[in-house]
């Protein structure tokens, strides 16, 4: 008799976390897991050629052979550039800094 893995198929939203829990067959692929969550239809934004998937947070392709206790993940593109980010939080530490000095000075 074949074994069966236990499987979490976890898509992070804004609001909330959507976790399902799957038991599939031996030698099923993470292309198979996200088929039979259910998130590929109950999330049409989720797209198998664009979007990211990972096991555990490493990135991994929809042909990986997944293991028993696998956590399959799967990653929204980002709506900013992290290093675009910081490089503005800096900016803006600078001049909060500069600012600050002065009105030290003053007093």
């Amino acid at each position: 008799m074949a074994e069966s893995l236990s499987i979490e198929v976890i898509y992070a939203l804004p609001g909330k976390q959507e976790c399902v829990r799957l038991k599939l067959p031996e030698g099923s692929t993470l292309q198979q897991a996200l088929e039979a969550s259910g998130l590929l239809e109950k999330y049409p934004d989720i797209d198998l050629k664009k979007n990211k998937f990972g096991v555990f947070a490493k990135l991994s392709k929809l042909d990986t052979v997944l293991r028993n206790r696998d956590r399959v993940e799967i990653y929204r593109p980002l709506i900013a550039d992290p290093k675009e980010v910081r490089k503005q939080r800096a900016a803006e530490g600078k001049v909060m800094k500069k600012g600050a000095g002065e009105e030290g000075e003053a007093a």
